[in-house]
């Protein structure tokens, strides 16, 4: 309505992610690759690309520092470090120096105060760093200008700052082209997403919920298979006018599917469609099949009616997962030799000749995380693939190839009798509906599209087409993402606002007053500490150490590790432990975990538990694969990444729950003594899980007056 965003992620991403995937593969011509385009994104990569649309940082970072205000210099403050700080900060010595200057941790009542100390020269090199630091390696090739201006570090002049930001719309405009030109060339394989990235069976009835998830408190009941329709036809008209070819393939918002959509997805010309695992899981199961993951997983599918019959994908949930969560805490060359392990171990077993190993996973988010931005894993990675060196004369031939090149190669000879309907996410979608927030957004969708319906016939056909675009837009998943305690972000007041504001433009469309409560926000933000992740105990502890819960009261009044994976934008389930209590004695120190049966991934993973006192630093070590251990070895640390053993102890016990105890004689640890504990989880080396995610549990070796401090009634 303004011709403003709000949020400048969409730029942003483009220099870094967007850019830098087509230019890495473009480099390594015989890798083939299936990239998905939301067709909201691509509309607002031409909108900021051609200038049509400012975002709110864009429009502070463009202002010259010395006409500043008092309020914008806070903007400044408090948003021009929104970026990764280990990776996108702190390599940068003017950037880190700033953030340090303003303070890692700062509150709003003190943003006016802090950007008053900031000279007009800092706060030039802090708008020229936000922009300079989300360039990828990509645009830096492309562009060398920028890595000039990186190493120059501070003193930023207005004319250079203006000339990353010219550069920024170059690049931006540059997105499209490349990825056509991809495709063009057949390198790449492009598909779509319904248009406004709505969870589609959720659009057709919110009453699909139930089949997953039958306890989930609902919102009044949403149908709007036409505008199911609506979202997956524009989607193809917009995708072919962006790269001059419909697509053939389907990746529905958040691997979201249900049989209802199947004829909608086959009318509008689409030839197949990928989502998770685990809905292959609850399909088979939904059919009175057994789950054989290595038979089962690694194939097409044809799915729905013979005369309308698609092919199906199911994307191999471990090795995805790892490009996101996993591998950017490990070297480049370990995280390619795992990849390369994960793929040869996937060949050896499977029973077919002929498989398809589908790697699916975001294409924005990750790259945030590894320090250069991924390049050197995926370059090992293409390399390898272009060396073919998984291959075996005469037996094994290994390609990296397109989707549709893969049905093409191996196609589906099984027919899905049934889909079960649900996301990626646990093969449900209770992060979009089930909670109060989720469904206050559900009702007021609900209220806007009954009364759109009423109004549409008597609009003018622009005025009807405005009102509908708006509801479309509001259809969107990102909204539901952000509502209900699931995920947390600075920003999720931001999308509670934008959400009602499509809705009331479809109100302000139809010529009729907002209702007023469109005005008031829909989510409340909890505030989050540590004593939320961390429970400390409240009593001694004697538990049997048995591997089994012996009574209900043995670890009564235990401290404990919230064992939910940290709140962000991205969805990762550890699906390791479903809880972690620890407590003590007088003498000893004690841990149970409460391992989560339902996971299939136990072998192969080692624990670690890290205890560091202000002298010294321990570890105790054990394999969590089954059968359990029988003994745990502890281990001193004499000098920083060498562990010297101290010795096995088998007071450690794996049954229906995980027990170990240590003496705190073994740690040199006495009463008061302070000590940081980590539990970290490694699949062959690779950390894939941390508890607690942010920073360590600070514990107190406890004295003789222990119970007496923590009576309480």
């Amino acid at each position: 309505m303004t011709g403003t965003a709000s949020m400048p992620w969409v730029r942003l991403h483009a220099t870094k992610a967007y850019y830098d995937m087509a230019y890495l593969l473009e480099q390594f011509p015989e890798v083939r690759s299936t990239f998905n385009f939301t067709p909201s994104l691509l509309l607002q990569l031409q909108e900021t690309g051609n200038s049509t649309v400012l975002d709110l940082f864009l429009e502070h970072a463009q202002r010259p520092a010395t006409d500043l205000t008092l309020e914008e210099k806070a903007f400044l403050v408090r948003h021009f470090f929104s970026a990764n700080w280990a990776t996108m900060v702190r390599p940068y010595p003017r950037y880190h120096e700033l953030l340090v200057k303003r303070g890692l941790d700062v509150q709003d009542h003190d943003l006016r105060r802090i950007a008053r100390q900031f000279s007009t020269q800092e706060l030039l090199d802090l708008q020229t760093w936000h922009n300079l630091a989300w360039f990828g390696y990509g645009t830096l090739r492309q562009y060398p200008r920028l890595a000039a201006l990186r190493q120059k570090n501070r003193g930023f002049t207005e004319e250079e700052k203006q000339e990353v930001l010219a550069l920024q719309r170059t690049a931006v405009r540059e997105i499209v082209p490349l990825y056509r030109r991809l495709m063009e060339g057949g390198q790449i394989e492009l598909t779509t997403t319904p248009f406004f990235h709505p969870i589609l069976p959720l659009v057709i009835d919110t009453d699909i919920t139930r089949r997953a998830r039958p306890d989930l408190p609902l919102p009044a009941r949403f149908r709007a298979r036409e505008d199911a329709e609506a979202q997956l036809r524009e989607a193809v008209d917009f995708h072919q006018q962006t790269f001059g070819h419909p697509p053939t393939g389907l990746w529905p918002s958040e691997g979201s599917v249900c049989p209802e959509m199947l004829p909608l997805v086959h009318q509008i010309g689409i030839r197949w469609l990928a989502t998770d695992e685990g809905i292959l899981t609850r399909s088979l199961a939904g059919s009175g099949l057994p789950w054989h993951r290595q038979s089962a997983l690694y194939q097409p599918y044809h799915i729905g009616e013979a005369e309308q019959s698609l092919a199906i994908l199911f994307r191999d949930r471990e090795i995805s997962d790892a490009f996101g969560f996993v591998y950017h805490k490990t070297t480049p060359e370990s995280a390619a030799e795992d990849v390369l392990r994960r793929v040869q171990g996937v060949i050896q077993d499977a029973p077919q000749d002929q498989i398809v190993i589908a790697i699916i996973l975001d294409g924005e988010n990750p790259w945030e995380h590894y320090h250069d931005g991924g390049e050197r894993f995926l370059s090992l990675l293409y390399e390898s693939f272009s060396r073919h060196d998984l291959d075996q004369a005469g037996r094994v031939a290994v390609r990296a190839t397109t989707v549709s090149g893969a049905l093409a190669s191996v196609p589906p000879t099984q027919h899905l009798a049934s889909l079960h309907s649900g996301s990626w996410i646990n093969a449900d979608y209770k992060i979009w509906i089930g909670h109060q927030e989720d469904n206050q957004g559900w009702d007021l969708l609900g209220r806007t599209r009954t009364q759109l319906l009423e109004r549409a016939p008597t609009l003018s056909p622009d005025r009807a087409q405005a009102a509908w675009r708006e509801l479309y837009a509001a259809e969107g998943s990102d909204w539901f993402w952000w509502y209900g305690d699931d995920f947390d972000t600075d920003f999720k007041p931001e999308f509670d606002r934008l959400f009602r504001t499509h809705l009331r433009n479809v109100w302000t469309h139809m010529g009729v007053p907002p209702p007023d409560q469109l005005n008031h926000p829909i989510c409340t933000r909890p505030l989050s500490s540590d004593s939320d992740i961390i429970q400390q105990p409240v009593s001694l502890l004697h538990p049997t150490i048995d591997g089994m819960v012996t009574d209900f009261f043995e670890w009564r009044g235990a401290g404990s590790i919230n064992t939910a994976p940290p709140l962000g934008a991205m969805w990762k389930a550890d699906g390791l432990f479903t809880a972690i209590r620890f407590g003590w004695s007088l003498d000893e120190f004690v841990l149970r975990f409460d391992v989560d049966e339902s996971s299939s991934t136990r072998q192969g993973l080692d624990v670690t538990i890290i205890l560091q006192a202000t002298q010294s630093i321990f570890q105790i070590a054990f394999p969590l694969g089954l059968p359990g251990p029988s003994e745990f070895l502890l281990s001193h640390q004499p000098e920083p990444d060498v562990w010297q053993p101290i010795g096995s102890y088998r007071s450690i016990s794996a049954r229906s729950i995980l027990e170990l105890s240590i003496p705190w004689k073994a740690l040199r640890l006495e009463s008061g003594d302070s000590v940081l504990m980590s539990i970290l989880v490694r699949e062959h080396g690779l950390e894939v899980a941390r508890y607690p995610s942010h920073r360590p549990a600070a514990l107190t070796v406890p004295g003789p007056e222990f119970e007496a401090g923590m009576w309480r009634v």
